[in-house]
């Protein structure tokens, strides 16, 4: 059995959900690592065995002999680091956001293009358990026709996690609470209802001390019709209190909270399917608002590349919530009404 060799850009706090999920799966193993912060980098070196240590990302990827980089640092700068990977005939697996703007996605997914390596972007929230029965019942149109749809993001990140680290909260190299925290919450709206027509959205910058945004509330238009709203905060007292998707339709009504869409708090549907029963215990306590998706993403990036499966999550995929948030701050920046694709 071929061992897919892995190297990891990035030991900050997303990382362990990597090097977790990777140590699960027998043909994979991180064998290199990278960061600028040395004590950060022996820390995870020390907790999972890696022996190869570099400062500088362009070093490993001269020296060692990869089949997949993931990347794990700021998102701004995860396009260029990705397009060096890809330089190197190397796949590419990034955290979300793939990018902060759309034009260094598109320059991410065309180098990923002409190397021919694959590029994945990291989507855990579609794998849990919850979210694939909302999913399942959609596809089968148990809903009839969905008329609205909300997300709310009701987090608390105080000052001081923003001061921790210098990049977080900045345009360059983070964006605000729809770019960094939601964006998985807009990404599983696409998921499962569609493509956007058009945003409308407010932004606001109210207690921390940052460039972007900590709060803000957008209202999608999709092309099927449906209305969606997004709502979110980084100020929640006294913690994180929700993450959650509710779809009104027709002939049935579901709502999955929780901190992380965790908990089905509503699953009603006209017309009785045996999902309903499974609904009752689909319920799950993450140890944090990541989730488990980490690890069902990684067995399927790495049965890819052993020519088992197909993507659950490809560049272009990873690129339409960073364009539905780039036209949610140009709503908020213009006071106007924008239409997608920008």
């Amino acid at each position: 059995m071929k061992t897919v060799k892995i190297g990891l850009i990035g030991c900050g706090r997303i990382s362990k959900n990597h090097l977790d999920a990777v140590s699960q799966i027998p043909e994979a193993e991180f064998v290199a690592v990278c960061d600028l912060v040395e004590e950060k980098m022996q820390a995870v070196a020390e907790n999972y065995g890696i022996k190869n240590l570099y400062n500088n990302y362009q070093d490993m990827l001269e020296n060692e002999k990869l089949d997949l980089v993931s990347i794990c640092t700021p998102s701004g700068l995860h396009p260029q680091m990705g397009i060096d990977v890809a330089k190197h005939k190397i796949n590419v697996l990034t955290e979300k956001p793939m990018a902060t703007n759309i034009e260094s996605a598109d320059a991410l997914i065309r180098a990923c293009d002409q190397n021919k390596v694959k590029l994945f972007v990291v989507k855990q929230n579609r794998l849990n358990a919850t979210m694939q029965l909302l999913k399942r019942a959609i596809d089968k149109g148990r809903f009839g026709r969905i008329y609205l749809a909300e997300s709310n993001v009701f987090w608390q990140r105080p000052q001081s996690y923003y001061d921790n680290e210098k990049w977080r909260g900045t345009w360059e190299f983070d964006g605000g609470a729809f770019m960094n925290q939601a964006s998985h919450y807009v990404d599983a709206l696409y998921w499962l209802l569609g493509n956007v027509d058009s945003v409308m959205a407010y932004t606001a910058t109210m207690a921390r001390r940052i460039e972007a945004e900590d709060t803000g509330c957008a209202i999608l238009h999709f092309r099927n019709g449906i209305i969606a709203t997004i709502n979110v905060t980084m100020l929640t007292y006294p913690k994180n209190f929700e993450g959650s998707i509710t779809i009104i339709g027709e002939k049935g009504t579901v709502k999955i909270g929780g901190v992380a869409v965790n908990k089905i708090e509503k699953w009603e549907f006209e017309d009785y399917d045996d999902d309903d029963r499974i609904a009752q215990d689909a319920n799950y306590q993450p140890p944090n608002v990541y989730g488990f998706g980490h690890n069902p993403y990684y067995r399927n990036v790495i049965d890819v590349l052993l020519g088992k499966d197909v993507p659950s999550t490809d560049g272009r995929d990873g690129r339409k919530s960073v364009e539905i948030i780039q036209a949610i701050y140009r709503s908020a920046k213009t006071g106007k009404r924008v239409s997608l694709p920008l």
